[in-house]
């Protein structure tokens, strides 16, 4: 039986008022999930937020689910630009916003005793120079670092497409220019390793075993960034899932299907026997494996 933890995110399930997602993730066996803060799912600019966060707390306790913060909103900020202002805004002003998001993403984590909290870098701004975008950059997540390292949350930035911090190569830029702080950590889309990595994406997971805080898991196609439900890509799913069980990954791998919230039921629904079901196949190809190398070199392969 695989160790694996799966959950859906709430970016899936917008249609849905929040607890009403979460009963029904834990209705249909999710061990947690991946908590997009908007403005239907625990607003993280309205009143009363600490109360709010105290109620979903106490329901995800009720349930039984676990729960990474995520950040990807796409007008919680500004209601005319997706995804804006970002970390790398020239405006210091509109940047400040972005930094005090992700402070305030911290605090819930840490009240909803959350694994990690998600973010992502941003597109560099259209005619900007990139080196003082990366300078931006790391003065926007300092102090957001220094949060979540008092806090004890990981801060688990995503490498999007099309964004400054783009693959994984940008992330291990990231953190060498930061000093390799112990409170960054890595969200790896499991797409996105499909879509534009140059490693397949369960070599992706080996790599990126000593940073890795959070996963999100969706298929997707070589060279086309767009998430589709399982089956729909080009994923082989079970060496992926193999892959995090050999490198001991304990947070949760999160569906995540942002654009599918008009079948947000239907898809989750499908989504956790099809992963279980490829965790299931991933092991046996491990075990098959591991047989083979003791057989043939007397250690597990």
């Amino acid at each position: 039986m695989s160790a694996l933890r799966f959950g859906y995110g709430t970016n899936g399930l917008t249609d849905l008022r929040l607890p009403e997602a979460l009963r029904l993730l834990a209705d249909l066996g999710y061990d947690g999930v991946g908590l997009t803060l908007d403005h239907m799912h625990l607003d993280p600019l309205a009143e009363d937020l600490p109360a709010r966060t105290a109620r979903v707390g106490a329901l995800l306790a009720e349930l039984d689910l676990s729960v990474t913060v995520e950040t990807g909103a796409r007008y919680v900020l500004d209601p005319r630009a997706k995804h804006g202002p970002s970390l790398l805004d020239p405006d210091p002003d509109r940047r400040a916003l972005r930094t005090g998001l992700l402070l305030t993403a911290v605090r819930v984590a840490a009240e909803l005793g959350a694994h990690a909290v998600h973010c992502f870098s941003g597109v560099l701004p259209g005619g900007q120079d990139e080196g003082a975008a990366w300078d931006r950059l790391l003065g926007a997540l300092t102090p957001v670092l220094e949060a979540a390292g008092a806090a004890g949350v990981p801060l688990a930035i995503e490498p999007e497409p099309g964004h400054l911090v783009g693959d994984l190569a940008g992330f291990h830029r990231l953190r060498g220019l930061l000093g390799d702080p112990a409170p960054l950590g890595l969200t790896l889309d499991l797409g996105h390793c499909q879509c534009l990595e140059p490693k397949p994406p369960a070599d992706c997971v080996a790599e990126a075993a000593p940073w890795l805080r959070h996963v999100q898991i969706e298929d997707m196609r070589r060279g086309v960034h767009e998430h589709l439900p399982f089956g729909d890509g080009e994923i082989d799913f079970p060496p992926v899932l193999a892959a995090l069980e050999t490198i001991g990954y304990q947070g949760l791998t999160v569906v995540e299907l942002p654009r599918h919230s008009h079948a947000g039921p239907d898809q989750a629904a499908r989504s956790l026997p099809f992963l279980r079901d490829a965790a299931r196949r991933g092991a046996g190809v491990a075990g098959v494996a591991g047989a083979a190398g003791v057989a043939e070199g007397g250690i597990p392969a």
